[in-house]
């Protein structure tokens, strides 16, 4: 019984990296097909505020032990040095998938000067921001492959025009205090909206040698639109 078990939970997990889910939200639903709860909504509610908490104690954690040996003659008072808090969000950048390029515009906006202290709410927003970015950057690749013909040929940039056009629309309606919200709002694109902005457009579309966009194009202004929500750190 247990073997059963195991393969199904083999087979659910194969199943969700192969539909390109990420690997937090493929945890959060590994659980739930083993538990089986009888609130769904209420067990992930759950679950990801046990996420949340512990990302809070790993990012205290994490910011205490950069403050060891700070002094407080450092521009602002005691925290993390600037030169630190920047280079930590290259590496989780870096460590997220993101190009050097892909990540820069947004480094350039939550940045400090290396002489400046950053004290620990700017820390964990710089952090979660770094995180959910490079979330959203996959989720816009799935995006882009979904309305590409084929994968070594680019899109045509009339549908991808389109579900950019349905990507923004989705971040507008985010809360901009919360950087997580344009995640989630994000993720809300299911396949049926990415159908409904190709099918629109479609008839216009089919031209024969028609302009078309590749996919670090599309990246790009998918970063755009994210980048443009993030408030400047000066």
């Amino acid at each position: 019984m247990s073997d059963s078990k195991s393969a199904a939970a083999d087979g659910d997990q194969e199943f969700l990296s192969q539909a390109g889910v990420s690997a937090l939200l493929r945890g959060a639903l590994l659980k739930l097909l083993e538990s089986r709860p009888e609130d769904p909504v209420g067990f992930l509610a759950e679950h990801f505020g046990h996420l949340s908490s512990a990302f809070n104690n790993n990012v205290r954690v994490a910011y205490e032990l950069l403050t060891q040996g700070v002094p407080c003659r450092v521009s602002g008072g005691g925290g993390v040095r600037g030169r630190l808090y920047s280079e930590m969000l290259r590496c989780l950048c870096s460590e997220g998938g993101l190009s050097g390029s892909t990540a820069a515009p947004l480094l350039r906006r939550i940045q400090s000067h290396d002489y400046e202290a950053v004290p620990f709410e700017l820390f964990r927003q710089g952090v979660l921001t770094c995180a959910v970015f490079a979330d959203y950057i996959r989720k816009s690749q799935c995006l882009y492959a979904a309305v590409a013909s084929a994968p070594d040929r680019p899109a045509e940039r009339t549908l991808c025009q389109a579900v950019l056009s349905t990507l923004r629309e989705a971040l507008e309606t985010a809360d901009g205090t919360d950087v997580a919200r344009y995640l989630e709002a994000s993720a809300k694109i299911s396949p049926a909206k990415v159908a409904q902005a190709m099918a629109e457009v479609h008839p216009r579309a089919q031209l024969p040698d028609g302009p078309t966009m590749d996919a670090q194009e599309f990246e790009d202004a998918a970063a755009a639109l994210f980048i443009a929500r993030v408030r400047i750190v000066t």
